[in-house]
């Protein structure tokens, strides 16, 4: 197809990356450790871990795996937070001939007892927080080795056992567990290092994640992302990148890029943009494990001049509130990205005047391993839009019959390129039904592309509301709703209603105590049509969201769904 959007790249910008050029992540990983061995890769509470440290310890872990006797392509389940553990599992595991299954550490038994049996994982490394969970569900599932790891382990003996005395004794973090035959993490590394490490004889279309997706709209399942979708979108990434990083309205950029890691590895907006890309530049992590905790993440972050910044809305908006945070030092910073939900202006317009940053929306889903597409780094105004396709990347609008429709009229996001998932996990059938027979993932995304290429979200098919048999898209309601002073954050979800069919109900959690109802119905009144004006509003002190900070409709569906009396 005609890829027209090509004329709105900024200058430096490939029309197509080459994948090929790494056999696996495990030799894209290995290249870094080559080229950057001496630099920090990642910093956790103020402990320091440096490349060359991590290609040792990922060898030893790696090792210590294959001694196992687990074959070529098992799956390795990973519950931690971000904790520098979770870097060297991830390489230890991909070096190996592994595949990663990331897992939510927050899981209820339910969740993590389906997760491991639909993977079939062999092996999980579980941070002691959460064993509890596990044992739960342990007796179900295959997993036969596990390993135990605790908060302090790599903080060297002094300030690990301090950190570790805390956790479990004065926060009473780690509830009582028994889990027969786990093994502690240091002793697998120590194991290990008296073993060799078998470089992994993984290809570009064997996988490397089971990414499973949220589960915001039904079953979890796992997108199967072989190692070419990995590598192609970290080189997506980091060519989209460059207008911004090599600015040349600001002084050139210091010879390390380091990242805001608040969000958590195991998603996979921050496993592509935070782990592997930056394994890729050479880039610093610093590890944020708690990104609700503010005053925590502002101390984190303190000591350095963070270059890349990777975040949600809510948490943009959180951060650029707190008092701690707005004293950081922002003079490095050149890319804020935007995903994981819709960005609202609002919050843009209030970071780039607290930071001089603007955040490049983008978009995308654990099946697109995940940038689809973003809005070019080189501008500081707000677009409203999710942007344009990426490099190598293809996007269509398509009609309830899979057809095009033309351009400025709203249809399904449809996504073509080589970072598109090879399917769900043994799920032919789940992954017929969001494949073309041309090759497009329907993305389930309804959204508008214009004529120069840029794409704008409407809503989810699932989210969207009918009143009097008209479209009524949460996200636009939201976005009016956010832009008044007195609110802090709100969601919009349709509730059942006599005369209308449906009716949009309104949860509100107040910036100003003083705000009320008639302040919002007023304001709606003043942006909104009358069929998409809330009939109901709720305020509420907060609101249900993943661990990413995506604000969960399902389950404000489940719990406000009823009209009210």
């Amino acid at each position: 197809m005609e890829r027209f959007w090509l004329t709105q790249y900024p200058p430096g910008v490939p029309a197509d990356v080459d994948a090929s050029q790494y056999r696996s992540v495990a030799a894209l990983i290995e290249e870094a450790f080559r080229n950057f061995s001496a630099r920090d890769a990642y910093v956790s509470m103020g402990k320091s871990m440096t490349f060359r440290e991590v290609d040792e310890l990922s060898r030893n872990f790696g090792a210590w795996l294959q001694s196992r006797g687990l074959t070529r392509g098992a799956r390795i389940a990973l519950m931690m937070p971000n904790v520098l553990q979770y870097p060297v599992a991830i390489a230890g595991v991909l070096r190996a001939g592994y595949v990663v299954v990331n897992v939510n550490p927050l899981y209820t038994p339910r969740e993590l007892s389906h997760q491991l049996i639909d993977s079939g994982a062999e092996a999980i490394v579980i941070l002691e927080n959460f064993a509890g969970t596990l044992e739960q569900v342990i007796g179900k599932t295959q997993v036969k080795h596990i390993v135990i790891a605790s908060m302090g382990d790599l903080f060297g003996l002094l300030k690990g056992t301090l950190v570790n005395f805390v956790v479990r004794n004065v926060k009473k973090m780690v509830p009582a567990y028994t889990l027969a035959d786990a093994v502690r993490f240091n002793t697998a590394l120590a194991e290990g290092a008296r073993m060799q490490l078998t470089p992994s004889a993984a290809g570009h279309e064997d996988p490397a994640f089971l990414q499973y997706t949220g589960g915001t709209t039904g079953l979890s399942k796992g997108a199967t992302l072989v190692h070419r979708n990995v590598i192609a979108n970290v080189l997506q990434s980091q060519a989209w990148m460059q207008p911004a990083l090599h600015n040349p309205k600001k002084p050139p950029p210091p010879e390390q890029t380091i990242i805001a890691c608040a969000l958590p590895l195991y998603h996979i907006f921050a496993l592509t943009v935070c782990c592997l890309l930056g394994m890729r530049t050479g880039a610093k992590n610093i590890l944020i494990p708690n990104p609700r905790d503010l005053p925590a993440v502002a101390e984190a972050l303190k000591p350095h001049k963070v270059g890349l910044f990777p975040a949600v809305n809510t948490l943009y908006n959180a951060l650029a509130d707190h008092e701690a945070f707005r004293k950081l030092d922002f003079s490095e910073l050149r890319v804020s990205n935007g995903g994981g939900m819709a960005v609202q202006k609002a919050v843009a317009d209030k970071w780039l005047k607290l930071t001089g940053c603007p955040i490049c929306e983008g978009y995308g889903l654990s099946e697109t391993s995940p940038s689809a597409t973003c809005n070019p780094t080189d501008t500081d105004r707000y677009s409203g839009t999710i942007g344009l396709p990426l490099p190598s990347t293809e996007v269509v609008i398509l009609d309830d019959d899979a057809q095009p429709v033309p351009l400025g009229q709203p249809g399904e996001i449809a996504i073509r390129g080589p970072q598109v998932m090879a399917g769900y996990w043994q799920r032919p059938e789940d992954t017929a039904a969001v494949m073309t027979a041309d090759g497009f993932f329907k993305s389930g995304d309804i959204g508008i592309m214009d004529e120069r290429g840029y794409i704008k979200i409407v809503d989810r098919k699932k989210d969207m509301i009918l009143v009097s048999g008209f479209n009524v898209y949460p996200n636009e309601v939201e976005e009016v709703v956010s832009s008044h002073p007195g609110v802090q954050e709100c969601a919009a979800i349709g509730v059942p209603d006599e005369k209308t069919g449906e009716t949009v109900k309104l949860f509100v959690v107040k910036r100003d105590p003083a705000l009320t109802e008639k302040d919002l119905q007023e304001h709606c009144a003043r942006n909104l049509t009358a069929y998409k004006k809330p009939k109901h509003i709720e305020f509420r002190t907060d609101l249900p969201k993943t661990n990413v900070g995506k604000i969960l409709r399902r389950e404000l569906r489940g719990s406000g769904a009823k009209k009210p009396a």
